[in-house]
């Protein structure tokens, strides 16, 4: 419940905190930013509220206990070779996008915003799962710790193949889907790997997407204060979750 309470919180200070208002007292919002993309909606919201409370759920009920024990097991009996590929995997969305823009696609922002918006994304994902998996404690199916839950992997893949289909959405709606059977790989490999329990993946897919989705909300207000320096260059770091540790990405515009 404490999850859910946050999670409501911060999506309602996003919802509600993207007017500004001008020197004369007035409320008003960007014309640059009157998009559909970056407007909030209640309806974007459904999908992973949903798939983040069935994760929590997995944690007290007994049927969804069963779920992800009677899934180990069926993993177990047919003992998958364990490959590493969703260490990889779970980045391909996002470097999809700037490979489609490498190729002359456009999507919806330039390098320098795309980047930002990418990094906002993967900053609060990391605030949101990293807490986590030292709050929950749910040992992993392997027994190789006790950080389990939720699954960081399957929030960076579902989080980059929501910012795949935000950039490309109104261009090429096949293009802005390509992420996602990605980052499903990526989340049934860390089961099969035994890493995770179903409803580690299931919540990590939730965080993921809700993580771009605040990211887009957020970028009118990030990007206003950054483009006050008016400087053609920048420099942007942002976290890179692992399940052992954590590193940084630093993407450089001259």
């Amino acid at each position: 419940m404490k999850l859910l309470t946050l999670s409501a919180l911060i999506c309602s200070n996003i919802i509600f905190g993207q007017i500004e208002a001008d020197s004369s007292g007035i409320v008003r919002q960007s014309m640059k930013y009157e998009d559909h993309v970056y407007k909030p909606s209640y309806k974007k919201l459904i999908v992973p509220t949903v798939f983040v409370a069935f994760g929590v759920a997995s944690l007290t009920s007994d049927a969804l206990k069963n779920l992800n024990n009677s899934t180990k097991y069926e993993i177990g009996e047919h003992q998958p070779k364990h490959i590493t590929l969703d260490n990889y995997t779970q980045y391909v969305p996002a470097a999809m996008v700037y490979g489609y823009n490498l190729a002359a696609i456009k999507g919806k922002h330039n390098l320098k915003e795309r980047t930002i918006i990418y990094g906002t994304s993967q900053l609060i994902a990391a605030t949101i799962v990293l807490p986590l998996k030292h709050l929950v404690k749910e040992e992993r199916p392997d027994g190789s710790n006790r950080l389990s839950f939720p699954s960081g992997h399957t929030t960076t893949a579902f989080s980059s193949a929501q910012f795949l289909f935000r950039e490309y959405q109104d261009e090429n709606i096949w293009l802005a889907v390509s992420g996602y059977p990605v980052a499903l790989f990526t989340g049934i490999y860390r089961t099969l790997n035994d890493k995770h329990w179903v409803g580690d993946v299931v919540a990590g897919a939730g965080f993921g997407i809700l993580s771009t989705e605040l990211a887009y909300w957020l970028f009118p207000f990030i990007n206003k204060h950054l483009s006050k320096k008016d400087s053609k260059s920048f420099t942007f770091i942002y976290p890179v979750l692992q399940s052992k540790n954590v590193g940084a990405g630093l993407v450089l515009n001259f």
